[in-house]
């Protein structure tokens, strides 16, 4: 298969402008994917292939079907099988007339090319291949030890209303702006006999997208992530698209170890049979050629947060560690990771002016353009605090200057969302002021930068929206600083984070909880000293090796 198509309604009449978008977005799966993709299944001809039942989804032209033809002839060859054995053993759905009669008559060519009479051939293909809307199938209909295929890649908004409607109702992880082919996985998963296996070729994105969180949901809940091999600069297709292309091995089992791969440009047809023979062998943990590099790893990532991309090697370290080494943020050590205060109007309730309100009613404020050095060089902003110590609004009518200020920015501060939900406390800032992190020692990291970037607070400003914190009750911060300057920290922001233009980094709060640390007692008296140092000089390679140490890491591998 490898039609990425839209998918009309119950009687299949589909507009004019929908049935060129189908036919347009016709994208064929070369042979040797196709093979690939058979082989890291195991749906090989020495295997019965007349008792097991292997479905597609969207078979298009039938890139796939022909393929799945051939193995199963020989298989009934080997076997001692009539080829009308099969009848039952494959079902291929398309909702196109002309699809289904392409992929019917490739079945019946290979067959008969095989040397199948021509009556049974065309009892075979008019059996596995059927007009119809998979998404959409009874339960029955479903059923198979195999769903392989190149799942359809439209957005969902792009689908006719009750298309779209009945979709969402079919499929629960389709939440959102989802893809169609989000829809395919859920419904391949669930079809899945026990230890049956989803072989697909497919854009990535649903592994890292918020559109896919459901998905993931779905699969590290209930399913074993076998193989995710990226294909992102291999010609899988027979025209050039851009897709981001992966294939995927899902399983419906406990999960087990799991193979994260990565290919070059290089990888063709040999290189695929070369790859399928490592996936299969109980053999080394990890292999690298020009075409491709891969990893074993215990078990997949957990849950349904973003899942890391990274090289096969970076990522089983990663694995390694999260294995290892506890969250950052750990109520047991008290550390936690926060985000700076919000307002709602920057340009109210930040200032440089000493003399603008009361004084207790200013607040020293820690920005981003105080941290770029390194080292944290306050250049005189404050907060216009609204907040009493114990979180309540100050009474406006005992800071008769403060009163003034908000009054006369009034009209602004009363159109904000939060003021016009509730009018009485019009004057707040969104986020409260915790006046207890004031006081505290705390790591700041700006939202965007190239590179991991904590700077030290020893105490006394209150960090802006733009900045996230660490707060610990047991690290000394200057200690979890150097770990956090290192390339292994980094490590882990880099896999999981979303990559701004230019490739810089968000070190936003959920990734930051990503990194993996050591206990802090477990760390020996030289090399706290070395990581402290370390990070007093902002010196990344020093804490790299540092870290290194601490981790029981040898190197970080590309």
């Amino acid at each position: 298969m490898a039609t990425i198509a839209l998918f009309g309604t119950d009687d299949f009449s589909l507009p004019a402008s929908l049935q060129e978008a189908v036919e347009n977005g016709e994208v064929f799966t070369r042979a040797w994917v196709v093979e690939l993709i058979l082989d890291l299944l195991g749906y090989s001809p020495d295997r019965d292939l007349c008792d097991l039942k292997l479905v597609e989804p969207a078979c298009g032209a039938g890139a796939f079907l022909g393929v799945v033809a051939s193995r199963i002839s020989a298989s009934c060859r080997l076997h001692g099988r009539p080829v009308t054995d099969a009848v039952d053993a494959v079902r291929a759905f398309d909702l196109l007339d002309h699809n289904v009669e392409l992929s019917r008559a490739l079945v019946r060519r290979t067959l008969q090319d095989d040397g199948w009479a021509q009556r049974d051939a065309g009892r075979v293909a008019t059996a596995w291949v059927r007009q119809g809307d998979y998404l959409l199938q009874t339960d029955a209909e479903h059923r198979a030890d195999y769903v392989v295929g190149n799942p359809p890649y439209i957005r969902l908004e792009d689908v006719p209303d009750d298309r779209m409607a009945a979709y969402r109702d079919a499929c629960s992880t389709m939440g959102g702006r989802a893809d169609i082919y989000v829809g395919f996985y859920e419904v391949a998963l669930r079809s899945l006999t026990p230890g049956g296996q989803l072989g697909f070729i497919c854009a990535d994105r649903w592994m890292r997208n918020q559109y896919g969180r459901r998905l993931r949901h779905l699969v590290t809940s209930d399913f074993s992530m076998d193989l995710a091999l990226v294909m992102h600069e291999v010609d899988a297709f027979d025209e050039q698209v851009s897709a981001y292309p992966a294939i995927t091995v899902i399983s419906n089992r406990r999960q087990g170890v799991a193979v994260a791969a990565d290919t070059t440009r290089s990888f063709g047809a040999e290189q695929a049979r070369d790859f399928a023979a490592w996936y299969a062998a109980d053999g080394p943990a990890s292999a690298a050629t020009d075409a491709y590099q891969a990893a074993r790893m215990p078990h997949w990532f957990p849950g349904e947060d973003s899942w890391p991309a990274a090289s096969p090697a970076r990522l089983a370290v990663l694995d390694d560690l999260t294995e290892r080494f506890r969250p950052l943020e750990d109520i047991g050590t008290g550390t936690r990771v926060g985000i700076g205060i919000a307002t709602g109007a920057d340009k109210v309730f930040l200032t440089q002016d000493e003399n603008l309100v009361e004084d207790d009613r200013l607040l020293p404020m820690a920005m981003v353009r105080d941290t770029t050095s390194g080292t944290l060089d306050w250049t005189g902003t404050y907060l216009v605090n609204p907040w009493t110590a114990d979180g309540q609004l100050v009474d406006l009518a005992e800071y008769p200057r403060l009163a003034r200020h908000f009054e006369k920015h009034g009209e602004a501060l009363r159109k904000r969302y939060v003021a016009v939900k509730q009018p009485q406390r019009w004057y707040k800032t969104i986020d409260k002021v915790d006046h207890r992190l004031t006081r505290r020692q705390k790591l700041l990291f700006p939202d965007m930068k190239l590179r991991i970037h904590p700077v030290l607070d020893e105490g006394g400003l209150y960090p802006h929206h733009n900045l996230y914190f660490i707060v610990s009750d047991a690290w000394d911060m200057r200690v979890l600083g150097g770990l956090l300057l290192s390339k292994v920290a980094e490590a882990f922001v880099d896999a999981y984070a979303v990559k701004m233009r230019g490739g810089t980094l968000r070190f936003q709060a959920q990734y930051l909880r990503k990194i993996r640390v050591p206990d802090p007692g477990s760390i020996d008296e030289s090399d706290r000293e070395a990581l402290a140092q370390a990070f007093d000089r902002r010196d990344v390679k020093a804490a790299t090796a540092a870290a290194l140490r601490v981790y029981g890491l040898t190197a970080l591998p590309d």
